[in-house]
């Protein structure tokens, strides 16, 4: 209910309070007063009755009656009470004169009437009836009730003496009919005065509350102004700085600030929003009575429900306590207790790594925040950290030792040519030991510059191109090898072009490695199955081969440098096809199945996903 309509309806009730209220003593004082005088009214007449009827009498010692016989007595008093004439016509005009009267009587000491209204009553009982006094004496509400209930007659009597003794009484009835009548029209006219009385307070409360409300109204379009984001609208007061005036001021001064706000947190809901939204783990914030108020995109695959569900539901909304997930999550809030990082199976079988800790400020706890990893993906991570620093720590020594055995292998060479052109005659078999002494110092000499090549820091020439383009080229590179041994390469890529930003020599070189790596590990012939599809903001490039698979002890060194399991390798084809890999943002992973084959996976961003990925290693240097 609106506050105008609260206050019309409060003024209207309190001038209906004070109208009722002083209807209500009016009616009672008007109830009173009217009751009063017919009281009054009543008296004077049997005063008048009393006074003739004392007139009317004779003095009965000087007439024959017998004065000691009652019945004489009361015989001769009845004949000359109704034979005075103004006794009669007096009696007679009672009931036409006065109109609360009912009628009138002049009874014996026995109850019978002497003179009566009703001459057919004359010589008759006359009944008893309630005194006047009781509706006289009774409260408004009584009274009330006596004066509307069914018609009732009261009387009003005076003793009647004679001789000065008590002879009977003059009776007066006044019914509750003629003082109802007399009455009522007075009591509608309070109840017209006071429906109008509260009708007009109707009208004045609506007038008052418009006049008193009015600003408030004004405030209120200006609130919703602001609310709207037009704080420019709330304009200055004209004149004056009344109570209207400074919250008018103050009310453009909170608009102003508002939007300000709204402006800075729009911006940073943005930022946060693309932050959640590239972010690999899963991040739910939750308010003091656990209650979601921010969740990253990758809960999605976490929890396999979309963000817009889990936002504004409680912890025990989201979470199943049937599950070890849920039950040790629900329990973490029951408890307040954060949970240290650990790993969880959930319902779908994925391990994933978890981690509450609780948001507290000056000890007072204002929020949780979730943290969920793929563990997967962390110990890949970590495979893939510790193959950096493998891979960092042999370049390094690789560059020591090149440099060290550079320079020997540069004076060997010097001196060799010199002492074969001091040797003019030599035996063929000296000849040919020289010779080879040679031929091994320029393989030996290849080989280091293949070292220092490998970890000397490259300058990558990028370029857009269509990576289905390069994956041709590096099977067609290959074929020839492939048709030796008996292989047969199948190329399965979309029609959609996959565009990335790479150099494309190395990654044509990583391609070929990986290639030539299957198809030398099928002797025997076999399928070499080479696809690419689009995958979220990558593009994966899986090569499967059928070979006898990889052993278990060998996987974990499969990218070192050096390391190979073949009698002809040189183990630099995987660690440089995971160098450039690296160059590239990208990264490189396999399957293998001993007896059934080996599957490698090389992911390379997308054009947009590298620019992203080049934007944020800026940042962080």
């Amino acid at each position: 209910m609106r506050r105008k309509t609260k206050i019309v309806l409060a003024i209207t009730f309190m001038v209906a309070v004070l109208v009722l209220a002083f209807s209500y003593i009016y009616i009672s004082e008007l109830l009173r007063q009217r009751v009063t005088t017919a009281r009054e009214s009543a008296a004077q007449l049997t005063a008048n009755l009393a006074y003739l009827a004392a007139n009317a009498a004779p003095d009965l010692s000087s007439t024959k009656v017998d004065t000691t016989n009652p019945e004489a007595t009361r015989r001769a008093v009845a004949y000359y009470l109704s034979t005075d004439r103004d006794l009669n016509n007096f009696l007679e005009s009672v009931v036409g004169t006065w109109p609360i009267i009912y009628d009138a009587a002049i009874v014996d000491s026995d109850g019978k009437a002497i003179l009566h209204t009703n001459p057919d009553l004359v010589g008759k009982l006359v009944p008893d009836r309630p005194d006047f006094h009781l509706v006289e004496n009774a409260r408004f509400r009584r009274q009330f009730r006596m004066v509307y209930n069914p018609p009732t007659v009261y009387d009003v009597r005076i003793p009647l003496q004679l001789d000065g003794a008590r002879f009977g009484s003059i009776r007066v009835g006044v019914s509750t009919v003629f003082l109802k009548n007399e009455l009522t029209p007075r009591l509608q006219q309070a109840v017209i005065f006071s429906s109008i009385a509260i009708l007009l307070s109707l009208i004045l409360a609506a007038g008052l509350s418009n006049i008193a409300l009015g600003p408030l109204e004004q405030i209120n379009r200006s609130l919703d102004s602001v609310t709207a984001g037009g704080a420019d609208a709330v304009g200055e007061p004209e004149a004056g700085h009344d109570e209207y005036g400074l919250v008018s001021l103050k009310i453009a001064h909170l608009g102003r600030q508002m939007r300000d706000a709204k402006e800075i947190f729009s911006a940073l809901k943005d930022n946060v929003d693309q932050i959640m939204g590239n972010l690999q783990d899963g991040l739910m914030l939750f308010t003091r009575d656990s209650r979601v108020v921010l969740v990253s995109a990758s809960v999605e695959k976490f929890l396999g429900r979309p963000r817009r569900e889990l936002l504004g539901q409680v912890a025990r909304g989201i979470f199943s306590p049937d599950s070890e997930f849920g039950a040790l999550l629900l329990q973490s809030f029951d408890r307040r207790s954060p949970i240290s990082p650990r790993e969880i199976e959930f319902p779908s079988g994925k391990r994933v790594q978890i981690s509450l800790d609780f948001i507290r400020e000056k000890e007072t706890q204002i929020g949780a925040l979730l943290t969920m990893r793929d563990a997967e993906s962390v110990r890949r991570i970590e495979d893939e950290i510790e193959m950096s620093r493998r891979l960092s720590a042999n370049g390094r020594i690789t560059r020591g030792v090149a440099h060290e055995v550079k320079n020997p292998i540069n004076a060997i060479v010097l001196h060799l040519q010199l002492l074969q052109g001091k040797l003019h005659e030599v035996d063929p078999a000296t000849r040919r030991h020289m010779d080879i002494i040679g031929s091994e110092i320029h393989r030996l000499d290849r080989v280091v510059q293949i070292l220092v090549d490998f970890t000397r820091p490259r300058d990558l020439h990028l370029e857009e191109t269509d990576l289905r383009r390069l994956l041709e080229d590096g099977v067609q590179l290959a074929e020839p090898d492939a048709s030796r041994h008996g292989v047969t390469i199948v190329s399965e890529f979309p029609s959609q072009p996959l565009t990335v930003k790479v150099d494309t020599d190395f990654i044509k070189q990583a391609i070929l490695n990986v290639v030539l790596n299957g198809v030398q590990a099928m002797p025997e012939g076999g399928k070499l199955t080479v696809s690419a599809r689009r995958e979220d903001d990558m593009v994966v490039t899986e090569i499967r081969d059928q070979g006898s698979g990889i052993p278990a002890d060998a996987q974990d060194k499969i990218f070192e440098l050096y390391f190979t399991t073949k009698k002809e390798g040189t183990g630099i084809g995987l660690a440089q096809t995971y160098q450039i890999l690296q160059w590239h943002y990208g990264s490189v992973d396999f399957e293998s199945v001993l007896g059934q084959g080996t599957t490698f996976r090389l992911r390379l961003p997308l054009v947009q996903s590298r620019s992203n990925a080049l934007q944020e290693a800026a940042t962080r240097s």
